[in-house]
Parts: structure tokens; C-alpha cells; sequence
């Protein structure tokens, strides 16, 4: 998570393109993980209070660190509670003292409706997996209705983080592979920081050129092992060479997530020492950030739980080229009617999703964070649009869906078929 320098240059090098909540299970009959809710969250914040607690669940934020205490607290507002304890460990194993007190914890929050999960560690390499693994099955035997979590390093890490070899992508695949097949998560989380200072990286204006490299072989990654997947994105500075993102970047993050089929956000930071940006001020207060990330934090549940049933079959990006963007196939079902304008250097990214082969929805995103975009999209049947403030979807009429998108927005379109006679 607290990556330096020395990774953060790393994002201006190209790597080669690759080609509701939580249901509370039953003392009689537990039930897996799933996810319930799309999730909403954050990685570092205060210390749990009342008013840190209000303050998160007014800001559409629904799973929040905790210690054992403060899951009373949590259930009153709401909150769905990810544990940190120290014996959320491996080596807790290797001790018959500490598995005993971790089998007492375990037994006494799994009783509590507000426990959605487990935090187990941030940022391990390969050689991490195997503890993990033995930590992860030892958990899900004793509480299979809470999900361990971990997050993974991103695409930028070294080799040497990684604990695999190889260049960018073939290091980074055989990293996800091994956790996979080692650890069997019940969910993938990465972090990925891609806004930077435009003077200090100008080659790549400020922007990671591996920001969508990382989430298709994420995405990739979540459909083979058949579990969700959830993306950190930055909210903030920590270095003299990172920026903090503005209202209309946040937007950006949020939307082109969702066109990749993510059933998590999660933000870095919420608040942390020697951050700036984040969620929340020193003296408590809200910032610029949290103000525009809560209206997209309910967005991305609408827009999500709307996904949540279908597959993610194809995403396509209409102009950009960077590593992990695929073109838009010139026969595409559902599309712009019109081809990009000339000085469009970002374009749209259309994120399609189905049940059968055929697609049935369709995530368009702006992917420029600095100017509005307006398209029509044109598809093979009626189109609906869907309303992520009210939830409902509404005609446009025809087959043709005139959207103006807003800097870095987006909008879910769904094709109505007619039942055969």
C-alpha cells in the first residue's frame, strides 16, 4: 500500500499489452461468503467513534475498520465491520496459546451481525501464500459466512515484491496465479495509484500508463477463479511527486471500475498522517474529496447490484491505446454511432455484460476526467437507460441513446428484446 518512489517511476514504462448487505448466517446452518452489497471502503482511517461512524455511513460507505469493540457501535449505524486483530495472523498457528485465543475470538464475533470480514494483511509476496493459505482455510472452517480479506500488490511492484520473475505482465500473471491456486481467496483486492505530478512524469502526463493493464488482468484473474474482485483507488498524496485527485478524477476511478466488473471500491486513504487529500480533515471535518466521492459511492452499489447477477463479457475502449486496451470491434452489438472526434486522446470505454453470449448491458464511460462527452450509442433493440439516483430504468425510445456524459462519468444502458412468439 505505501508505495515510494522507486515504484511509482515505474508506472511511466509500458508493458506489453495482454493479448445487501452482508447476509448474516445462521448459528444452525452457516452459509459461505458472498458478497451481499457491493462493497464501499477505504484502507487507513481514525480511530472508531460515534462520529466517525456517522460520518462513513453518510457517506455511503458500508464496510469500515474496527476492533471487537466497536461492532455494537457499528450495527447502530448500519456499517458492516472488517476486523483487525493482531491474531488475523499465520503466525498465530504455528502457536497452540495463540490458536486457542484465536478460536475464542473468532467464536465470540461470529456471533455479532456486523462482521463482514476479516483483515488478514496488506501488500504480501508469493512467499507469503502458502501461511496464508493455511490461515485463510483455518478461518473459513471455523466462520464460513465472513470473508479473510488481503490486497495484492499492483502491476508496478518489482519482481522482487512480487516474489515471481518476468517481465510486467508474465510476473504479475504468475503473482495472481499462485495466490489463487495457494491461498483461495474468496475475493481479489490490488491497489493501483496512477495520479502523479504532470511535472514530474510529463511523458505519460501525470497518468499511470498501467492503470488499465492492472484492472483487465485483475478482471481476467476474478472470472477464471469465479470470485469478485474489488480495486483501492487513490484518494490522496503521501510524496512530493503524487496529487491529489480532484472531484471529476474520483468519478473517473469509480465509473471505469464498474465498467470492469468490480463489486468493490475502496479508497486510499480515508485519513492517515502525512496524507493529504483523503476523506477527512485533522479536525474531523470532511473534505473536498469525501464530498464528491459521496454521491458515487451510492452510485457505484445502484450500478453494481444491477451487474451483480450478470457476467462481464468484453470491455473495449474507442480511442485509448495503453497497455490492456482493447479496440472496439468495428461489429460491435452495441456502440457509438458516430466515431470519435479527432482531438478525443481518451475516448469511451464500453464495458459489456450478459447472462448468454449476447450482451444485455452496457457500461459507457467518459473517460476523459476534464471535459464532458457527449455520444449517441446505438444498439440491436430498444435501449433502456438506468437512473443510479432513483434506481430505475427508464425508455430512450428507440435504439439509439443520446448521453452526455459528465468528466470522467458514466452511464449503464440495457438492450430489451422482444420474447419470441
Amino acid at each position: 500500500m505505501k508505495h515510494r518512489l522507486q515504484l511509482l517511476a515505474a508506472l511511466v514504462v509500458c508493458a506489453a499489452a495482454p493479448r445487501a448487505d452482508a447476509q448474516e448466517p445462521s448459528p444452525k446452518a452457516p452459509t459461505a461468503w458472498r458478497v451481499g452489497t457491493p462493497i464501499v471502503t477505504y484502507y487507513a482511517g481514525p480511530p472508531m467513534s460515534e462520529a466517525v461512524a456517522r460520518q462513513m455511513a453518510e457517506g455511503g460507505f458500508n464496510v469500515v475498520w474496527c476492533n471487537e469493540k466497536d461492532l455494537d457501535l457499528l450495527q447502530r449505524h448500519g456499517l458492516r465491520a472488517m476486523l483487525h486483530d493482531g491474531l488475523l495472523s499465520p503466525a498465530t498457528l504455528d502457536s497452540a496459546e495463540q490458536r486457542k485465543n484465536l478460536d475464542a475470538l473468532v467464536k465470540r464475533v461470529s456471533k455479532h451481525p456486523a462482521l463482514y470480514s476479516y483483515y488478514i494483511i496488506d501488500e504480501p509476496g508469493a512467499a507469503a501464500f502458502r501461511g496464508l493459505g493455511k490461515l485463510l482455510a483455518y478461518l473459513r472452517e471455523r466462520d464460513p459466512g465472513r470473508m479473510a480479506y488481503i490486497n495484492l500488490f499492483p502491476t508496478y511492484a518489482n519482481n522482487e515484491q512480487l516474489g515471481t520473475k518476468g517481465d510486467t505482465v508474465s510476473a504479475y500473471r504468475e503473482y495472481l496465479k499462485q495466490y489463487i491456486e495457494i491461498v483461495k481467496p474468496q475475493l481479489i483486492s490490488y491497489d493501483h495509484y496512477q495520479f502523479l505530478e504532470h511535472a514530474v512524469f510529463p511523458e505519460s502526463q501525470g497518468d499511470s500508463t498501467q492503470y488499465f493493464l492492472n484492472l483487465s488482468l485483475i478482471r481476467q484473474a476474478s472470472q477464471g477463479a469465479g470470485v469478485p474482485f474489488l480495486n483501492i483507488m487513490q484518494a490522496c498524496s503521501w510524496a512530493p511527486h503524487v496529487r491529489v485527485p480532484v472531484p471529476n478524477e474520483m468519478r473517473y476511478l469509480v465509473y471505469s471500475t464498474l465498467a470492469y466488473g468490480a463489486e468493490g471500491i475502496s479508497y486510499y486513504v480515508y485519513s492517515a498522517a502525512g496524507h493529504k487529500g483523503g476523506m477527512r480533515n485533522e479536525d474531523g471535518s470532511p473534505t473536498l474529496i469525501y464530498e464528491a466521492v459521496k454521491p458515487l459511492n451510492r452510485e457505484f452499489v445502484a450500478i453494481a447490484t444491477e451487474l451483480q447477477t450478470l457476467r462481464s463479457q468484453a470491455i473495449y475502449h474507442t480511442v485509448m491505446q495503453e497497455p490492456g486496451c482493447q479496440p472496439l470491434p468495428a461489429q460491435a452489438p452495441v456502440r457509438p454511432e458516430e466515431p470519435p472526434a479527432k482531438d478525443n486522446k481518451r475516448g469511451l470505454l464500453l464495458g459489456y455484460f450478459g447472462k448468454q453470449d449476447l450482451p444485455t448491458h452496457v457500461m459507457v464511460v467518459n473517460l476523459d476526467y476534464r471535459a464532458e462527452a457527449t455520444t449517441t450509442i446505438v444498439g440491436p433493440a430498444e435501449l433502456e437507460r438506468f437512473d443510479a439516483a432513483t434506481r430505475q430504468w427508464s425508455s430512450v425510445n428507440g435504439t439509439r441513446a443520446k448521453l452526455r456524459l459528465p468528466p470522467g462519468g458514466g452511464q449503464l444502458l440495457r438492450v430489451v428484446r422482444a420474447a419470441p412468439p
